[in-house]
């Protein structure tokens, strides 16, 4: 009799413990966050299997991969040939009998093969079937700039998958975001295209130890502000939030959006602060020519327009193809100076902001630490 009433006490008093341990959250890098997220997963699902070139190669793809193959073997962690096209629509077969494949692909560059499988295969599955077939398939792209790599291989063509319907599209800005949208993916049961950047893979934030998913539909707002509306998207929220940090010590309050979830597109919330704050910038990491940014700025000017004090202005890169040479690339790219110097323009500051300008011996690498391998 004892034992009845106590063990029910105890489990209780374990659960209640476990679950404080697991809302911990700890400070862990991107690559840390898109790896715990990968061995929680496939721990929960013995269908999600992790196949890619160099999944298992020693420097594990910025360690996302780390473990994946020692912890589940070589049947649901394993390298591949550089055969793209037909690796997706190995895909694609595998999620329709069951399986929850996760693709990862060392730059999104190399993705482009495989364009055909994607558009015509995946995105359509589910509409011409009348969704009678799920297909949970997710596919992890590195993007941008980064190790002198040039006009083919530092691409950010995320606008590219916007335009086709039937995927979902994800680019996490932060570590947090990074395991709670891969989760999310995983077990979502439509193809869901995974943007990462590159830079972003030794960056910080806290994150829980749990097993936790983000919403697939909708952006996040992470400044509140009442002065101007900052819409960003991947690394750019980094500048952004650099540029706030300093804005703000002005009595300039930016209220940053950031677009980590492209596709389905939702712009509600930037409509709302729109509407609020008047003044709209918007941040792209490629170019703006029929891109994410020139939609958001589009349909900014339908919604808000009788709101507007000012002309919405984007931030983005030229449109050429990104340089290799230290001579180019180091004004190349937008970094938070160029954030300030364009909200100045918006809301006609004419006070001096001062700021460090940013150190461009490392404009091509995020720091020092930096060694690649892709």
């Amino acid at each position: 009799m004892l034992k009845d009433l106590l063990f029910p006490k105890i489990r209780i008093f374990l659960n209640i413990y476990i679950n404080k341990i697991n809302m911990k959250t700890r400070n862990l890098n991107f690559s840390q966050s898109i790896n715990e997220a990968m061995i929680l997963s496939m721990k929960k699902d013995k269908n999600v299997i992790c196949y890619g070139l160099g999944v298992d190669d020693p420097k594990r793809i910025f360690g996302t991969t780390k473990k994946l193959k020692e912890l589940f073997g070589s049947k649901r962690v394993f390298d591949v040939p550089a055969s793209e096209n037909a690796l997706t629509g190995i895909g694609i077969g595998s999620s329709l009998n069951g399986l929850r494949p996760v693709m990862v692909h060392q730059r999104l560059d190399f993705f482009l093969y495989a364009m055909d499988q994607l558009i015509n295969g995946a995105a359509k599955w589910s509409y011409v079937f009348g969704g009678a077939k799920s297909l949970p398939l997710t596919i992890r792209l590195i993007i941008g700039k980064g190790w002198g790599q040039g006009p083919t291989h530092s691409q950010s063509l995320q606008s590219l998958f916007l335009h086709i319907p039937g995927l979902k599209i994800v680019m996490p800005s932060n570590a947090y975001q990074a395991k709670g949208l891969l989760n999310a993916a995983i077990f979502d049961n439509n193809p869901v295209i995974y943007l990462e950047h590159r830079w972003l893979h030794n960056t910080f934030a806290h994150v829980p130890k749990k097993f936790y998913k983000l919403s697939l539909d909708q952006p996040q707002i992470l400044k509140k502000g009442s002065d101007i509306t900052i819409v960003s998207m991947g690394y750019m929220t980094n500048e952004a939030i650099k540029s706030n940090n300093i804005l703000k010590s002005y009595g300039i309050k930016c209220e940053i959006i950031d677009m980590c979830v492209m596709s389905p597109l939702s712009l509600t919330k930037v409509f709302s602060s729109v509407k609020k704050t008047k003044h709209l910038l918007v941040l792209d990491t490629s170019t703006s020519i029929c891109s994410l940014s020139s939609e958001i700025l589009s349909q900014t000017f339908r919604n808000c327009f009788n709101y507007l004090k000012s002309k919405p202005e984007i931030l983005s890169l030229p449109h050429v193809p990104q340089p290799t040479s230290f001579g180019l690339t180091k004004n190349f790219y937008n970094d938070y100076t160029d954030i300030i110097k364009l909200v100045k323009k918006i809301l006609k500051i004419k006070k001096n902001i001062k700021f460090e300008k940013s150190k461009k011996i490392f404009h091509d690498v995020p720091d020092s630490k930096f060694k690649g391998p892709f």
